[in-house]
């Protein structure tokens, strides 16, 4: 993919027919409408396994030389108002015979950075194992201990293959201790199959057999406010992608205690732009995350549906030919608001990534959302009207392929006071060419 810098006067060429699909895109902050979109950083890991820090003119504010899996920011209340420090993957090792393609096996060690880039804590030789094999997540907690979403390979009874590519959640403490965790395989009749669907769970073929792609803390919320104990604050919240559902486990016991999917009603195109409706099938999602306390649409649920090839069996596709993002009430499992082309009054195939990707609410009600197959994120009204538009201009291999791409994993929102004061940003209006 070749791609060409709108912020800066460059053109990058390659051989003419090399690409079956256009081999110039405009990259950079394609379109800016600083009074309707909410003004922010962004920060993302590139194709380039860098981490950038960009502000709303798509100017590199911030480069860290490591790559996240996805990048994470730390809240500067939970490291004594030190700002800027964010939580990355520090260092690689063999991924072994399975493979390390869209999992943690080729991770040695994960650590904290500060705004200079110096490490002041890391973790994986005392991982379990002695390697930390984070894939997908790591979070800091209150408590100043780091949740790590990990991979654990081992042999797990009635499966068909020899081992396993499991997941695993360590809840480590600063001197690198394991103080908690919790093993995916161990709770497998919890997850919503049928009798008949765990059959062909044991029986895949892919070690990954769930791929559980997100890890979040449940956060203050509304509904353990009003006593429903399955949303306490520090429990936590978990996708999978393979098997298409979401659950959120309780952290003292371990066990499923709220769940959506894996099951559910297949999307009608005559109630598709219809909400509120009930919850129908996602595929192959990311990023499912309650909206924290304080935005717009706070203790709903957030979720990227991928419509992405995934189940078991795998759920039939192409009613949408795109993806979609999702707010759901969690008690009453309806959509309450969603995105997707459509809403941009554009083709359903306009937005669609099969695969990664994120969205999260903003402070102002927009959205911003990670197209990650494509390396782009926008932020979209309620309404869904397009007011900023980014295209990575950074290039690597795409995963588990030496094709190149600038896919990016997740993009986050990052507020203005989360950088060390004096940070540079720019904030001049970009007018998209009218069609």
């Amino acid at each position: 993919m070749l791609r060409a810098t709108v912020a800066l006067p460059l053109l990058l060429m390659f051989s003419a027919g090399a690409f079956a699909t256009p081999s110039v895109y405009p990259t950079g902050v394609t379109r800016y409408d600083p009074a309707k979109a909410y003004n922010q950083y962004v920060i993302f890991s590139g194709a380039d396994k860098q981490t950038h820090l960009i502000d709303m003119n798509g100017n590199q504010v911030k480069t860290w030389p490591q790559a996240g899996f996805p990048s994470a920011i730390i809240d500067p209340h939970l490291v004594g108002g030190e700002r800027g420090r964010v939580l990355l993957q520090l260092s690689d090792k063999a991924p072994g015979p399975l493979g390390s393609a869209g999992n943690g096996l080729g991770n040695q060690s994960v650590g904290e950075l500060d705004w200079d880039g110096k490490v002041v804590w890391q973790w994986g030789d005392k991982a379990p194992g002695g390697a930390a094999q984070q894939h997908h997540d790591q979070r800091r907690l209150s408590n100043g201990n780091t949740l790590v979403l990990a991979n654990k390979v081992h042999k797990v009874a009635g499966f068909k293959v020899p081992e396993v590519i499991d997941d695993v959640i360590y809840e480590v403490s600063p001197d690198g201790q394991v103080k908690w965790q919790w093993l995916a395989s161990e709770h497998l009749k919890e997850f919503g199959f049928t009798p008949e669907q765990l059959k062909l769970v044991r029986a895949s073929k892919d070690p990954d057999y769930l791929h559980i792609n997100n890890l979040s803390v449940v956060g203050p919320n509304r509904w353990f406010d009003a006593g429903d104990k399955r949303f306490a604050p520090d429990n936590l919240l978990l996708d999978s992608r393979n098997a298409n559902f979401i659950a959120i486990i309780d952290k003292h016991s371990g066990k499923v205690v709220w769940r959506l999917g894996p099951n559910l009603p297949t999307l009608s195109p005559k109630t598709a732009g219809q909400v509120p409706r009930p919850v129908d099938q996602f595929v192959g999602q990311h990023d499912a995350h309650i909206i924290p306390a304080g935005l717009p649409g706070a203790g709903n649920l957030l979720v990227f549906d991928n419509q992405g090839t995934a189940g078991y069996p795998s759920v039939p596709l192409g009613l949408i030919s795109g993806s979609r993002v999702l707010e759901i009430d969690p008690l009453t499992q309806q959509i309450v608001w969603q995105y997707s082309a459509a809403s941009s009054r554009q083709p359903g195939w306009a937005f669609y990534s099969s695969f990664i990707s994120s969205a999260r609410r903003l402070p102002n009600g927009n959205t911003l959302i990670d197209e990650g197959m494509n390396g782009r994120f926008f932020q979209v009204t309620r309404s869904g009207e397009n007011v900023w538009e980014y295209v990575s201009p950074y290039l690597g291999k795409a995963p588990g392929s030496d094709a190149v791409s600038n896919w990016v994993y997740r993009a986050l929102p990052v507020s203005y006071d989360w950088v060390p004061k004096d940070t540079p940003r720019s904030e001049t209006a970009v007018i998209a060419p009218t069609l």
